[in-house]
């Protein structure tokens, strides 16, 4: 496992975080051809346990995808599923779109699991497309069947307890 291919998972979950709010956009097709560039303050590789992890800064960019986060860890298992967990204060990521306009999203962290396509972004997760923007404790999304939950998380937290989506009206 190099850790270049053990990233990619990462930048799926850019393309699925594209996905997240309804909209007449689609990702830049020219990323998933561009290099993906990883620059940490430290990075390990553990083939005995089939991870890669990278620490201290960590920035993932492949085209106008990107990730930022102080640890980025991808581990692999026997069967080739691979599990993606960014965290940091918080983890940021974004990509530019097709039509117009870009995604951007945050969260303490987020998770994806290649194996069921499911991305979990906790702890504060915010996800903007254009002017639609979701908010709450945990963001949920099935990137296989393109259905996300918005969880609000306990009452005693900031937002006590509750979502908050805004959708714009679609232009003519």
């Amino acid at each position: 496992m190099t850790p270049n291919n053990s990233i990619k998972p990462a930048l799926t979950l850019l393309l699925a975080a594209a996905l997240l709010l309804p909209a007449a956009a689609s990702a830049l097709t020219s990323d998933r051809n561009q290099p993906i560039q990883i620059e940490a303050d430290q990075g390990s590789l553990d083939q005995g346990n089939r991870s890669t992890e990278f620490s201290g800064n960590v920035v993932i960019q492949q085209g106008t995808m990107y990730i930022r986060a102080a640890k980025v860890r991808v581990v692999k298992a026997a069967d080739g599923a691979q599990t993606m967990t960014a965290s940091g204060s918080p983890v940021h990521f974004g990509q530019q779109l097709d039509r117009q306009g870009t995604v951007k999203g945050q969260a303490a962290r987020v998770e994806y699991q290649s194996a069921t396509g499911i991305v979990k972004l906790s702890g504060g997760a915010k996800l903007e497309r254009g002017g639609d923007r979701a908010s709450g404790d945990t963001i949920t999304y099935n990137t296989r069947t393109e259905v996300y939950t918005v969880l609000g998380g306990s009452r005693s937290n900031a937002n006590k307890g509750r979502v908050s989506i805004t959708i714009q009206p679609q232009q003519k």
